[in-house]
């Protein structure tokens, strides 16, 4: 019996359904979490910060555990990574602030979230297939919305470090995955400012002009999903030679 269980749970077929589960609830669980969070709530009802920091514990924690191994170091060190990064983007470089002065703890976990809900939607079936149509529609896509909120909204940050964003895909090879995690970054960027749970300075460093928020944001995740994958993989091959 706790052989066949064992089996059960170790079944790459288990792992990638409960994985797609996740990722397909991650817009709603954002919205419900950040809702939770939001300025509004705290004003009607009572600051609901504690009630998101745990829903984000748990959501995080069962994605991890029905994710497959790989993952689930990628979701592991994208937790330290993006703590480290909050704490040189929003409290040295001051780019954006949160709704208190304090980092909320549901933050980094988010940033996982984030990162294995577009990790899940880059290696479906349907995305692997289509995956030469939709590098196009995503290289258009992307451009055409840097264009736009660079001349619509004066977003010269989002031109700046879209440009950056496109460099950094050239080198690696344009992969879908990227495109897939910058769009859940800008969906939760879309949320959280919305809901007032963070908000980006007009002025990046007290010179560039950029939106609330800012599109350009995607280069910065992409290149810590990039260091990320850099460690995870330095990781594997330390623990192979073990």
């Amino acid at each position: 019996m706790t052989t066949v269980v064992a089996s059960f749970f170790n079944d790459e077929k288990f792992h990638v359904e409960k994985q797609l589960f996740f990722a397909v609830c991650f817009p709603l669980f954002t919205i419900l979490a950040l809702a939770i969070d939001s300025v509004s709530f705290a004003e009607n009802y009572f600051d609901g910060r504690q009630i998101t920091n745990v829903l984000a514990l748990l959501y995080f924690s069962f994605f991890f555990w029905f994710s497959g191994s790989h993952l689930r170091r990628l979701m592991f060190v994208m937790v330290i990574l993006s703590y480290i990064g909050e704490l040189i983007f929003c409290t040295l470089l001051e780019m954006y602030h949160y709704r208190t002065a304090v980092i909320p703890l549901y933050v980094p976990f988010g940033h996982a979230i984030v990162f294995a809900s577009g990790y899940v939607y880059a290696h479906t079936q349907w995305a692997v297939k289509r995956d030469a149509i939709l590098r196009k529609y995503f290289l258009i896509g992307f451009f055409a919305l840097f264009l736009f909120v660079g001349i619509f909204l004066n977003d010269v940050f989002s031109v700046i470090f879209g440009i950056f964003f496109f460099l950094l895909l050239k080198r690696k090879r344009w992969q879908n995955l990227y495109y897939f995690i910058a769009l859940c970054v800008i969906f939760i960027e879309l949320v959280g400012t919305y809901f007032e749970c963070w908000k980006w300075e007009p002025k990046t460093f007290g010179l560039i002009p950029a939106a609330n928020p800012p599109m350009g944001a995607v280069f910065f995740y992409a290149g810590g999903d990039v260091l990320l994958s850099k460690i995870v993989d330095c990781w594997k091959i330390k623990t192979v030679k073990e």
